[in-house]
């Protein structure tokens, strides 16, 4: 059976406390339990005060057979952020922006940029899978969209990972394949119907929203709309049509991470969790913490609320 475990990003201490809670125990060098396996789902790094060791641990499992793990949306850009980019002399996958820096600048300094470690941790990275799919369960970082997950697969090994060759063409931005990796990474988008859209947290014009594609069908745009408080108003209570949002099959549980929820984790429907409990939540004036969340699946075909295990 597996313990899933959602976004670290880059937080050791709360990992190994929550390993411990699920009576796995180091030893031999590894996190290990006699009869469990955990499953990483993604974003390991950024924004933690001990990125370095929280990719240790996971890596050490995987390496060890104690683990599984998906690649998130953090790790797709870490590995870009190393690759030269043979279109632009000079420049890389993922461009050195003063932007991108900021997002990834801690992870840098802990790791020492260019150093070994930096290069072991990121080859380790390049080789996560997008997905991984069991007789019982799926799991994906960040959004279960059968139409992306068909334009990927000519880029995937048969281990749903990157190949070598297809790292330049899924970082190509405006492309069909870029956009696919967006919404598994990232989640999915939808564009909002002429004459609307809202002004986004840095005062930016959007007119499309992230939506909550694990609703069912038959809802409006404000219903699924994942944008600011201050903006929600400036989105249309139009409903929207069915084949924008294909929803899930709904045939076996998924396990997703990615989202920052908060409040006490519990599905999102009855074959969907989301495991990410911002850890990394930085408001230290809300009374509610972020958590370090994971879901012990047994076997069950819908999920329940007290499978649920997290620390703060």
């Amino acid at each position: 059976m597996y313990d899933l475990i959602g976004d670290i990003h880059g937080h050791a201490l709360p990992l190994k406390q929550l390993l411990a809670k699920l009576d796995y125990t180091e030893k031999n060098g590894f996190w290990q339990h006699p009869e469990r396996k955990v499953i990483f789902l993604g974003d390991f790094i950024d924004r933690g005060p001990e990125q370095v060791e929280a990719v240790l641990i996971a890596k050490a499992m995987v390496e060890n057979n104690a683990a599984l793990a998906v690649m998130g949306n953090h790790e797709f850009n870490a590995v870009a952020w190393t690759m030269p980019n043979h279109d632009k002399p000079g420049e890389f996958l993922r461009p050195h922006t003063e932007r991108y820096l900021r997002q990834h600048q801690i992870f840098l300094e802990q790791v020492i940029e260019g150093s070994t470690l930096h290069q072991e941790i990121t080859d380790w990275f390049a080789t996560l899978p997008l997905f991984l799919e069991f007789p019982g369960f799926r799991v994906i970082h960040a959004c279960w969209h059968l139409p992306s997950l068909k334009i990927l697969a000519p880029f995937l090994d048969t281990q749903n990972r990157i190949q070598p060759q297809a790292w330049p063409i899924l970082s190509a931005k405006g492309t069909e394949t870029f956009e696919a990796l967006e919404t598994v990474l990232k989640g999915l988008n939808i564009e909002l119907p002429s004459g609307y859209g809202f002004d986004d947290k840095d005062g930016n014009f959007r007119n499309e929203i992230r939506a909550q594609w694990w609703e069912l069908n038959g809802l409006t745009y404000r219903d699924l709309a994942m944008v600011p408080p201050g903006a929600i108003e400036q989105i249309p209570h139009i409903p929207v049509p069915d084949d924008i949002v294909p929803g899930y099959q709904s045939d076996k549980p998924l396990f997703v991470g990615h989202y920052w929820m908060t409040g006490e984790p519990e599905p999102l429907t009855p074959y969907i969790a989301c495991l990410d409990y911002s850890i990394a939540a930085r408001n230290t004036k809300s009374v509610t913490k972020g958590k370090l969340c994971a879901y012990q699946w047994q076997g069950e075909t819908e999920l329940l609320r007290d499978r649920f295990v997290w620390v703060s």
